[in-house]
């Protein structure tokens, strides 16, 4: 851990246990407090919605105070990075995105007029494998696939932790999938629209979002279908800094068929590439990618898993995320990444304070 205290990992239960001979103690509180002082200096949590701190400068954004001034000649290499970062990458991938982009909408436009037949479906996978190399290519990605013999099939479902608006870009680069997500309008809500012509996505209106069951339902019959592309889903639901995996929400776990996990673990030396969408808004996330050096990544397809016999959904979707954690090297945090807008329930609060009282009362008497 590259954190500013160390931690001790012994949990509640067993620290607990240690505390009490006979009878309760007020030292026993002494858990909660160390752990609440832990939790003001340095939260495990809200640190992972927040750019990954760096070891060392990388010429792009000076990310930790002794890196401010180093040299004069670090200064002007800093210098001249910017020149060419803006006055030349910048409008160079300007023009390649405004490519990809305008050839995707196009492109699907046209596929999407023609029959459904084999050749609709060669079509539309051709032009968004095109599209999204293009694109790629206006990031100067540099992308590293690991065990391809692992990619997700048809009939399927892939889940992979998310960092940022691009790793379906990412993914898409490297084969075709039918996205997932919610309607939207403007610029993506036009390329939405283009692409569901051509190829089986899965849009829904903000009301449909809120009926988990239709969504369920929509989701299922998609899978069922094995001519269908594989269903692409982040289950955390909201980007992570890269740096550790959070809770996966189970409604991915309950369609049924094949998971087919995968870890995306981005380079930041090259370029930041998570989307702080309580900072930044899209237009300058976009910005900064695109006069970073360049957007360096693994990815690694893992071996396909299905539903053991007597494991529910939330089970599943923990050891899944669990898989994909180990494979990507990342920590692994049981907290809802919904937490990056909302605060701690109050009923997770009072389970704990329950524990806690329950461990009191059966390893010493409270009188």
């Amino acid at each position: 851990s590259q954190g500013i205290i160390e931690r001790d990992e012994t949990t509640m239960e067993k620290e607990i246990a240690g505390l009490h001979r006979v009878d309760f103690e007020f030292s026993d509180i002494f858990y909660f407090c160390r752990k609440g002082f832990e939790a003001i200096v340095e939260d495990e949590v809200t640190q992972r919605f927040s750019s990954e701190e760096l070891v060392s400068w990388n010429l792009l954004t000076r990310t930790n105070v002794n890196f401010h001034y180093v040299s004069l000649w670090l200064t002007v290499v800093w210098g001249v990075g910017v020149v060419v970062r803006y006055c030349f990458l910048l409008p160079l991938r300007f023009t390649l995105a405004t490519i990809g982009i305008t050839s995707m909408i196009v492109g699907t436009t046209v596929v999407g007029q023609l029959p459904n037949s084999s050749v609709k479906s060669y079509l539309s996978e051709l032009v968004h494998l095109t599209c999204s190399r293009i694109l790629v290519r206006a990031l100067s990605g540099t992308i590293h696939y690991h065990n391809k013999e692992n990619k997700p099939q048809k009939g399927g479902i892939c889940v992979a932790n998310h960092t940022s608006p691009i790793d379906a870009i990412i993914l898409t680069n490297d084969g075709c999938y039918a996205m997932v997500g919610q309607v939207h309008g403007g610029l993506m809500g036009v390329i939405q629209r283009a692409t569901v012509k051509a190829c089986p996505h899965v849009w829904f209106e903000r009301s449909e979002v809120k009926d988990r069951h239709l969504v369920t339902k929509r989701l299922r019959e998609h899978v069922a279908d094995k001519s269908k592309l594989p269903i692409l889903i982040f289950p955390e639901g909201t980007c992570i800094n890269n740096t550790s995996v959070m809770m996966f929400k189970k409604g991915s776990f309950e369609i049924g068929g094949t998971i087919y996990p995968v870890a995306i673990k981005y380079d930041p030396q090259f370029g930041d590439a998570f989307w702080n969408s309580s900072k930044y808004n899209i237009v300058s996330y976009l910005l900064r990618i695109m006069t970073s050096w360049a957007i360096v990544c693994d990815v690694w397809y893992m071996p396909p898993m299905v539903r053991k016999e007597g494991e529910d959904a939330v089970q599943f979707a923990n050891r899944v995320r669990s898989a994909i954690a180990q494979q990507g090297g990342l920590t692994e945090l049981p907290w809802d990444g919904g937490l990056k807008r909302a605060k701690v329930k109050d009923t997770f609060r009072e389970e704990q304070q329950k524990n806690y009282s329950k461990m009191l009362v059966r390893n010493g008497s409270v009188g």
